[in-house]
């Protein structure tokens, strides 16, 4: 490859990978500050029923993804990659702003989770079709003979977009006081609006580069020789050949990779923070550590399939996420169980803190009495915690039962964690880094964007996306075991493994015919 051709790919690649990474981070800062959001968008009186809402939530803009996928990947064959994925990025940003203005619950009552939930779907459907046209846009601008290696830069920006989403969280709580108590509670009052509301500066940014950009050599080709599809929906899934394509990409890769991605990453800090009750600041750290170190993995695992194929580094990837998933999370709770202490603990118990706050509906208070103790291992400190609920003048309370909350692990047992997330997200290195260059090498050019959303959108946005919420749900139903959610992506990984290492091949196809 020339000095030329070098630089005008990397500079392809820097475009479509700061928009991408900012739609990502605009998409996952939902999820981020998911208990947060529960307290601010649902009534407060059950909280679990409350996280399972904004869960449910968080889910349904992957619900409608594929419908995106549908829409933005008829645009970009019909018009081209460059306009279409603009539009994509205007319509996320502007629906994450407005996510950042919505009133609370106690505001204006049941029209706060409705207008977050329209706006979540507005946020799906733009990402439906970021992710395609990004991908194509690289893809065809890279030599054949590196087309894994290259796209594998644009995987990349989806974890990235969580890191930065979980950093900017992180910094506005500590950054609103001196104290840091006091910030913590402005950070949960309405500071947690603060990073919604700033990706409106990063979208203005992102829009500036890719104005910038010049439509893909391969489809400004085709338009020219007046080739374009003229139904890239009917010629994408009306054509037998096609169709079994996108079906195979489905159920043999993407399905599979969404589980995968969404496990190690997502629902590992869902279970981290609600299941072993690690404190708010730890339990994102910990996903930052794992990921910025796993982060250059994608393009190691891209430019490996490139010499040996993609398939059986993305199938290798779902085997070891089989076997791997339940020991690592009966570790976590290892880890973190604290009830062989609790004898040694209660000794180094502080004087308890009370607080009485009203209800959000007017009904009544909740009087909470938090004690703080030491732990002998593993941890730091805990809390024990009661919560008496007064309406009218009723009391109601449970008297010797508590809640505890705010583990803060030794640094040690920190690091143990940071190396099983870091594990768990190589995996996610193996089944995502290929996989963009493995879907474009399925499709011809002139229906590529949408062949190839499609299927990625729907194992991704819908099997992958629904992984939190079906996991946490599996766990409020089936409470004696607290690893049940897992079986959802075992299951799903298993059997998009056994149809991926029958019917895909591993060939490398750099020439993609049309």
């Amino acid at each position: 490859m020339s000095n030329q051709t070098n630089q005008g790919i990397w500079k392809v690649i820097g475009a479509s990978s700061v928009g991408t990474l900012i739609e990502w981070y605009d998409f996952y800062i939902f999820g981020s500050l998911a208990t947060v959001i529960a307290s601010q968008f649902f009534p407060n009186t059950n909280p679990t029923a409350a996280l399972l809402s904004t869960l449910a939530t968080f889910a349904a803009g992957f619900i409608v993804r594929p419908f995106g996928a549908l829409v933005f990947g008829r645009l970009g064959d019909l018009i081209g990659r460059k306009y279409t994925f603009l539009l994509t990025l205007v319509l996320m940003g502007g629906s994450t702003f407005a996510i950042g203005l919505i009133p609370s619950y106690a505001t204006i009552g049941f029209a706060a989770p409705i207008l977050v939930l329209i706006l979540r779907l507005l946020q799906g459907l733009a990402l439906g079709g970021e992710y395609g046209g990004a991908a194509t846009y690289v893809a065809e601008h890279a030599p054949a003979n590196k087309r894994g290696y290259f796209t594998s830069w644009i995987q990349t920006t989806a974890t990235l977009g969580l890191f930065v989403s979980l950093g900017v969280i992180l910094l506005t709580r500590h950054s609103l006081d001196a104290d840091p108590e006091t910030s913590i509670r402005k950070f949960n009052e309405w500071g947690w609006r603060i990073p919604f509301l700033v990706s409106i500066i990063l979208v203005v940014v992102s829009i500036y580069i890719r104005l910038k950009m010049n439509e893909s050599p391969l489809f400004a080709k085709l338009k020219a020789e007046g080739k374009v599809s003229v139904n890239p929906l009917k010629e994408s899934f009306g054509h037998k050949t096609n169709l079994k394509m996108v079906l195979l990409a489905l159920f043999g890769a993407t399905m599979g990779q969404g589980v995968v991605w969404y496990t190690g990453q997502f629902y590992a800090q869902s279970f981290i923070e609600n299941v072993c009750k690690i404190d708010f600041d730890q339990s994102r750290t910990i996903i930052i550590w794992a990921i910025l170190l796993a982060t250059p993995f994608f393009v190691v695992f891209g430019s490996w399939s490139d010499k040996i194929g993609r398939k059986w580094i993305m199938m290798a990837g779902m085997l070891l996420a089989l076997f791997a998933y339940r020991p690592i999370y009966r570790q976590f709770i290892q880890l973190t169980d604290i009830a062989p202490k609790m004898e040694q603990a209660i000794a180094s118990a502080t004087v308890p803190v009370v607080q009485t706050n009203p209800i959000a509906d007017g009904s009544g208070t909740i009087k909470t009495t938090r004690t703080r103790f030491s732990l002998p291992s593993g941890m730091q400190f805990t809390e024990l915690r009661t919560d008496t609920l007064k309406t009218g003048t009723t009391h109601t309370s449970t008297p010797g039962k508590t809640v505890y909350t705010e583990k803060k692990l030794d640094t040690a047992t920190y690091w143990i964690f940071v190396g099983l997330i870091f594990i768990q997200v190589i995996f996610v290195t193996m089944v995502y880094g290929p996989i963009a260059a493995f879907l474009v090498e399925l499709f011809p050019t002139k229906i590529r964007y949408t062949s190839m959303s499609l299927p990625y959108h729907i194992g991704n946005g819908v099997f992958g996306g629904l992984t939190p919420f079906i996991a946490t749900l599996l766990t409020t139903i089936y409470t004696q075991d607290a690893l049940v959610g897992l079986w959802y992506p075992i299951l799903i990984a298993a059997v998009c493994l056994v149809i991926g290492s029958l019917y895909i091949s591993n060939r490398i196809d750099p020439d993609v015919t049309d």
